[in-house]
């Protein structure tokens, strides 16, 4: 960002380079900090071992095992989708 001297500087002036110098700059950093979030979308333990074509008892097994995270609301367990597509990107074989 540019210094902006006052001294001098008539109202329009100032208003036109706040308009060409810091909007857009201001802009540009606001964008990349606030991007908009998609909904975190969660899934069964059926969904999970449908989508990892695996069986319960290994969903069981890497929830045990701190692979995936398992939340859980009254008797229900879900999982997030970002966290399972994660983990399979992380383990991606080379």
């Amino acid at each position: 960002m540019s210094a902006i001297q006052f001294i001098g500087t008539t109202p329009s002036d100032l208003i036109q380079e706040i308009k060409k110098e810091i909007i857009p700059e201001l802009k540009a950093e606001l964008s990349k900090e606030f991007q908009p979030k998609e909904p975190t979308e969660y899934l069964t333990r059926q969904e999970v071992c449908e989508m990892l074509h695996i069986d319960l008892s290994s969903l069981h097994r890497w929830r045990k095992e701190g692979k995936l995270i398992a939340y859980g609301l009254g008797n229900r367990v879900y999982f997030k989708r970002n966290e399972i597509d994660e983990l399979i990107n992380q383990n991606r074989l080379k």
